[in-house]
């Protein structure tokens, strides 16, 4: 550990970006830049059909909505600043606004993760308990469970933060990565840190192993009840109920698994840098696509709301 006396406390950082890819930045801007306007407009499109289709009131697009606003923010938290960057010769950030953007980054990903598990849940409660959905699955449920999801990801991410900025930075000053997260910017600190990157590990592990063992026993349950279903039609129907939140599942916590569920001694720079590209921008891409694909309802509701902007035009 380095005497106090010699430590020079670091007011800022450097993101390297893709700072490596040197000419390929200016190509990687507008591509980029294309992405974030579709995952702002197909997000926003979603929240908006769900909010007007009278049809879409139900509590699996009510947490498709929560779930999409979250996504958005998750998104603007990020990719302003590394647009903004891609065009930049100095690619600073201050060390307080590090810190929030990876507060709030952490957070909004946490509970996007508790989300997705209570999602399946609703999915459990409506194939395998019909008839006490209802009561289930009441608006007053729906909301404690929302608010319970946004309070444990931003305490979770409180936590995270905390144990990160607290450590004394002194030495090198360059995050070799597009935004503050949590491997590369925990590497600068200039003492052991090996106690409190466990505790981060740990307390990632647990949110996304459990809300995901959670899923995999919900859908052991529903699979049963499907099986149980006589008509082929029938089995079809309720699958496809559940078709959609599988794929943002396994999309997500496998992108998230690979990047987060091991120790932060073991992150590789650039390999990593592509691998949190597909979480960051891909999966918040995705989400909006595969239920609009997959989902009838959602597609006629959002010809529904585009028809009636273009017919009042």
């Amino acid at each position: 550990m380095i005497p106090s006396a010699n430590l020079t406390r670091i007011n800022e950082f450097l993101l390297l970006g893709f700072s490596y890819l040197q000419e390929k930045q200016l190509v990687l801007f507008p591509l980029f830049f294309c992405l974030y306007l579709l995952i702002l407009s197909g997000n926003i499109t979603t929240v908006t059909a769900i909010f007007l289709e009278h049809k879409l009131h139900t509590p699996m697009y009510y947490f498709l909505s929560i779930l999409s606003i979250s996504e958005t923010f998750y998104t603007i938290v990020i990719l302003p600043k590394m647009l903004l960057n891609l065009l930049s010769v100095l690619r600073t950030i201050s060390f307080i606004n590090c810190a929030v953007q990876m507060f709030f980054f952490a957070g909004f990903a946490v509970t996007n993760c508790l989300l997705l598990g209570v999602m399946g849940y609703d999915r459990y409660a409506a194939i395998c308990h019909p008839l006490r959905y209802p009561i289930l699955m009441s608006w007053r449920v729906c909301g404690q469970l929302s608010i319970t999801c946004g309070i444990l990801g931003f305490m979770t991410s409180l936590i995270m933060v905390n144990l990160i900025f607290s450590l004394p930075f002194c030495n090198s000053n360059k995050i070799n990565h597009y935004f503050c997260d949590i491997s590369p910017v925990i590497r600068l600190a200039c003492t052991d840190s090996e106690t409190r990157e466990f505790i981060i590990f740990i307390l990632g592990a647990l949110v996304l192993v459990i809300p995901f063992f959670f899923i995999c026993i919900t859908y052991f349950y529903i699979l049963k009840t499907i099986m149980k279903i006589p008509s082929i039609e029938g089995k079809k129907k309720a699958f496809s109920t559940c078709a959609s939140h599988l794929t943002v599942v396994i999309i997500h916590y496998g992108c998230a698994s690979f990047i987060y569920l091991r120790p932060t001694a073991s992150y590789i720079s650039n390999k990593d840098r592509i691998a949190t590209v597909t979480y960051t921008i891909i999966t918040p891409l995705l989400n909006p696509i595969v239920y609009s694909l997959r989902n009838k309802d959602v597609q006629m509701a959002i010809r529904k709301v585009l028809s009636r902007k273009f017919h009042l035009k």
